[in-house]
């Protein structure tokens, strides 16, 4: 007789205690509690060794829903003003690199890590897309899926409660399309969303469950076709299924087998997440743009969980999340050509 762990009651049971935890933190006024709820009630539970999964392509169905939500949010207006910031975008995907590169090196030189592994696991570009970036130049796939999970874990856990306990809520004028929530056209609109996710992942395009329908999205919203708005219990629903996801990348024996990395990965993320800020300030007082907002859109985390952290304090939905949509696609087509570069550099001046 197959162990509980391995039928259809272990995702049930899983999805049941994110959804008792989220409600609890919602309960609490807590932020983002759909999403950090049932990631930390999975992490907890698997570090504890119950061994819980996600629901099969929960992950994915969440991604498509907040693509969905947030590509809601790009009115022709809105689109016209983030376009008028684009060398803001760009840059700050260009921090994300150089920050990659020195969080990289001290991982290496605190934990002895190999500089290939040390660099493809201090990427904010995608876990998945740096894993199989790391593969091809020989990075250890474990402790880069390990690194990029943690990443995940301290930004989720740490910026929407320092931004939301230090008062920086906005007043941002952005709302999504007012439309009439049809849920027959909210069907067509999911339906589009999600055959967009496929068409990129087919193509094998970075992220492309989240980066697809939001594209989708955003071509609709922008040319006025109106379909549905979204209702609240959707979005939610959409951000449980994501926090199960990441929260289940946890195991309790990936941390007792490299204590010494796992120290080194999350001084190298607190230090990348106060960098990252500071320069999120730079880059505000240099645009003129709000400073919490450019907090936002340069911290380490990824597209779903700051953006979702923007729309909750009403700070810039459609910058913050171009800004993250930017940096994964420079950071993508980009890390493994300058980590040819700098290799090739290295050797020559070695020789």
């Amino acid at each position: 007789m197959r162990g509980a762990r391995d039928t259809w009651a272990n995702p049930l049971l899983a999805l049941l205690l994110c959804a008792g935890t989220g409600a609890l933190l919602a309960w609490l006024r807590l932020p983002l509690p759909w999403i950090i709820g049932p990631m930390v009630a999975m992490a907890l539970a698997n570090f504890a060794g119950v061994g819980l999964r996600p629901v099969a392509g929960g992950r994915h169905l969440g991604q498509v829903v907040i693509g969905c939500a947030l590509g809601l949010y790009f009115t022709p207006v809105v689109a016209r003003e983030v376009a008028a910031y684009w060398h803001v975008l760009v840059f700050a995907a260009l921090i994300a690199l150089a920050l990659a590169w020195l969080c990289g090196a001290f991982v290496s030189r605190v934990s002895g890590a190999d500089r290939t592994t040390s660099f493809f696991a201090s990427v904010p570009g995608g876990a998945a897309e740096m894993v199989l970036a790391g593969e091809r130049y020989g990075a250890r796939a474990d402790r880069v899926v390990l690194a990029q999970s943690l990443r995940l874990l301290v930004v989720v856990l740490s910026v929407p409660y320092v931004m939301n306990y230090s008062g920086a809520h906005g007043t941002d004028a952005y709302q999504p399309a007012s439309v009439v929530l049809d849920y027959a056209k909210l069907a067509a609109l999911l339906g589009i969303a999600g055959a967009a996710g496929g068409l990129l992942a087919l193509v094998r395009a970075p992220n492309p469950f989240m980066l697809g329908p939001l594209f989708a999205v955003i071509a609709l919203t922008v040319n006025e076709v109106q379909l549905s708005s979204m209702p609240g219990w959707l979005a939610n629903a959409g951000q449980l299924l994501l926090g199960c996801a990441l929260g289940a990348r946890f195991e309790r024996q990936s941390l007792e087998t490299a204590p010494r990395y796992v120290l080194a990965v999350l001084f190298s993320i607190a230090g990348a997440i106060v960098i990252a800020a500071l320069c999120g300030v730079a880059l505000a007082w240099a645009s003129g743009l709000s400073v919490p907002s450019l907090i936002l859109a340069t911290a380490p985390g990824g597209i779903a969980e700051m953006c979702l952290t923007a729309r909750a304090l009403q700070l810039g939905v459609p910058l913050v999340t171009a800004a993250h949509v930017t940096r994964v696609i420079v950071l993508v087509t980009t890390t493994g050509a300058i980590f040819r570069l700098a290799r090739a550099v290295a050797a020559r001046a070695r020789g």
